[in-house]
Order: C-alpha cells, then sequence, then structure tokens
C-alpha cells in the first residue's frame, strides 16, 4: 500500500516538532508498506527553513520507504494570523501540484489543522481514485473561534461550511483525542476512530540524570521544572515567568523553557525586565536529542490558557513526559487531567495561575522520593496505555482495512 500524507507541519527526528507521524510512517514501512509525505520546508516552531535556506522544491528520502516533498510555501507565519493564513494557503496550493506527481497511491492522508491542506489531501484522492482518510488532531475553527484567534462572523462561516464540507466527503474519520468524539457525534460524524497521542518508550531513560544537558547548559543541580515546545499564546508561559518570580529567592528550584515560536521575544524580553535568577530559554531541539533534556529534568511542565476548548486535547508533549519518566506539572484540565490522575503521575495545577504552580513545584521539590515515584507511573501507565507502537499497529489495521475495503 502506498499512502500518500499531506502535512504542512510535518517533522522528523532531527528537527524540532512533533514527530508523532514520522514514527508512524517508520512503523507503516516496516509493515511493508510505502509512505509519500509532502510538507513545509519552513519548520512549524521556529519558522526557518528546514534546511537553512528555501528552494522551490525538495525531495529527501530519510530511509527505505519514506520519502518526503517540502514545496515552496510562504515563509512569514509567524508574523500574524493573517500572515499565517498566507503560510496555509500558500502550502494548500503547493502541495497539491507536488502531490499531482505522486504515483500510484492507495489512500491520500489528510490532518488538520490547519484544514486547509485537508482540501488538497481530498482533491487529491478523488483525482487519483484513492481512499480519503481525514485526521483532526485539534478541532478547527471551533478552537481558533472559541479563544479569540478567529473573530470575523464571514470567515467563521465558510471554515465551518469547509469543515462540515470535508466532513462530509471522508471515507473515514480519526481523531487522536476523546474529548473530540462528542464534538465530531453534534457534527453528525458517524464511526469515528479514536487511535490517541502517545510516545516510544524506547526513545527514553527514566535512569538517566541527564548530568550533561545541565552542564552544557549551566542548570547547576538545582530542582529543574522543564517546558519542552512551543512557545505561542495558547501556551500561557506568562504564567511560568511569574511563577519562577514567586520563587526568585528559592535558589533550589530553576525552571528551563525550550523551544521556540512567535511569543518568544516578548517573553524572553519580559524575563529579562524581571530580572528572573531561576529561569533558562533555550532553543527547540530535535526529537532526537529531547530524551537527555527530559532526562534533566525533576519535573516538567504542560501548560495551555484556561479555555475550555484546551480541555479536549491531548498535548503530544504529557506522552513524552510520561515516557521520560518524570511526574507532571499539569495546568491543563480536561481530559489529559483525567490520564495524570488515572496514572497517578503528577500534580493538576490550575490553568492561569501562577500562585498554584509555585506551589506544586514547591510541592515536588520538598518530596524528590514522591515526585520520581509518580514519573515512574507515568511511565509504566504509558506503555500500557500509550505505547506508539501499539497505537500504530491500530492505524495501520485502519488504514489497510480502508484501501481494501
Amino acid at each position: 500500500m502506498h499512502i500518500l500524507l499531506i502535512h504542512q507541519a510535518f517533522a522528523s527526528l532531527n528537527e524540532p516538532g512533533g514527530t508523532r507521524h514520522y514514527e508512524t510512517a517508520r512503523y507503516l514501512v516496516a509493515r511493508g508498506h510505502r509512505v509519500t509525505i509532502i510538507a513545509s520546508p519552513v519548520n512549524y516552531i521556529t519558522g526557518r527553513p528546514q534546511a537553512g535556506r528555501l528552494r522551490w522544491s525538495q525531495k529527501e528520502t530519510t530511509e527505505p520507504g519514506i520519502t518526503v516533498l517540502r514545496p515552496y510555501v510562504y515563509t512569514a507565519h509567524h508574523k500574524s494570523f493573517f500572515h499565517r493564513l498566507l503560510a496555509f494557503f500558500s502550502f494548500m496550493f503547493s502541495a497539491f501540484f507536488a502531490g499531482l506527481g505522486v504515483r500510484d497511491v492507495d489512500l491520500v492522508w489528510g490532518t488538520s489543522p490547519p484544514l486547509f491542506q485537508v482540501v488538497t489531501a481530498w482533491l487529491l484522492a478523488r483525482l487519483k481514485g484513492a481512499r480519503f482518510l481525514f485526521e483532526v488532531r485539534d478541532l478547527w475553527p471551533y478552537f481558533a473561534v472559541e479563544t479569540g484567534v478567529l473573530t470575523n462572523p464571514v470567515l467563521i462561516r465558510l471554515s465551518e461550511w469547509l469543515e462540515n464540507f470535508l466532513y462530509r466527503r471522508a471515507d473515514r474519520m480519526l481523531v487522536n483525542s476523546p474529548g473530540f468524539l462528542p464534538y465530531m457525534e453534534a457534527h453528525g460524524v458517524p464511526d469515528v476512530a479514536l487511535i490517541p497521542n502517545g510516545a516510544d518508550p524506547a526513545m527514553f531513560d527514566p535512569q538517566s540524570d541527564g548530568g550533561g544537558f545541565r552542564q552544557v547548559h549551566g542548570l547547576g543541580d538545582a530542582f529543574l521544572v522543564v517546558y519542552a515546545g512551543a512557545h505561542g499564546l495558547p501556551h500561557d508561559l506568562g504564567v511560568v515567568l511569574q511563577a519562577a518570580d514567586r520563587l526568585r529567592e528559592r535558589r533550589d528550584i530553576h525552571f528551563a523553557l525550550i523551544g521556540d515560536g512567535k511569543e518568544k521575544p516578548n517573553l524572553m524580553q519580559q524575563a529579562a525586565a524581571m530580572s528572573l535568577p531561576n529561569l533558562t530559554f533555550l532553543p527547540p531541539l530535535p526529537k532526537s536529542e529531547m530524551a537527555q533534556a527530559l532526562a534533566a529534568a525533576d519535573a516538567c511542565l504542560a501548560i495551555l490558557q484556561p479555555e475550555e476548548a484546551y480541555k479536549l486535547t491531548y498535548p503530544n508533549k504529557v506522552f513524552d513526559y510520561m515516557a521520560a519518566g518524570r511526574p507532571l506539572l499539569l495546568a491543563i484540565d480536561g481530559v489529559s487531567r483525567q490520564v495524570m490522575e488515572a496514572a497517578g503521575c503528577g500534580l493538576f495545577v490550575r490553568p492561569g495561575d501562577p500562585h498554584a504552580l509555585a506551589e506544586a513545584v514547591q510541592q515536588l521539590a520538598a518530596n524528590p522520593q514522591s515526585a520520581q515515584e509518580m514519573g515512574l507511573r507515568g511511565r509504566a501507565y504509558l506503555e500500557e496505555h500509550f505505547h506508539r507502537a501499539k497505537l500504530a499497529q491500530k492505524l495501520a489495521s485502519l488504514l489497510e482495512e480502508m484501501v481494501s475495503s
């Protein structure tokens, strides 16, 4: 089976960003299939070209059976919502023309957000006589409307029309969080497959202390709280700065924010103005280097703004943290909290509350043995319920069933 994946924010192991689709592609190839991915040449986290400079077209064979095509896109997606839309539309068109040249495709897999690339996936599937899988990683435009990113009534109506248009034309719908299922039911989408986010525990060593990472970045031997991921408005990292400010006298506690994004320059300016001695910004890391970064952590932080919409999400980083065997500081309510509490692997922090975050950090720092036990429980729970290989096997069965039916 030849699978064509349309995914603007796709990242391989040597790039910053979520690598779930790359890891899944490797599993599909090991099962005897072939995967072609059409992706942006601009990294979604950093906003910079993957290869250091932008070309009109790039082709990569990362390993036998996996081909990545990177057509030209508009590059300034970090500037504003308008510029981001331009980037989305440019990829929608360039990915379509790149996809026309991909031969012998059995299934086209479109993933959202952004929703516009799913239009490309649907068109290519119909032109090639292939099956069309529509995967929803985040509910768009619902999230954009609920969080105030999308406010224009005309754009909202058009986006909702397009969303429902694509729902009706998918051969199969796939979601990665149980929180999305009621939304799908309300939109009249039948037979939705749920394959949640997860992680590969083999990528992480819970026994490693990450001493080398601490030494390279001058992090000392303090109780280290690590956030690893995008630095955008939804991630509410200003709350982390405020929590660090409350703990500035605790020189035995330190925060490290790893990653990049539109808000990082503003956050760095705020931290400099606050003269925070206990917080370090670090550049984004590829997945291949993330194990050492998380090994250096004594606790790992996942945080989003206190919006009702975010209660529905399963952030990738939560599962990486669990696979690394580190306790969670979870400032996200809803389905992610349910996972953490079922695993007994961390502390819930009320979203948007720097005082609550500071208190939770101090609680873990005061009980290192308990924190370590939380982390190991999280890893054991992930191995049983969210192991990447088990989830990839479930996805492979779904794709094979679609093509054979």
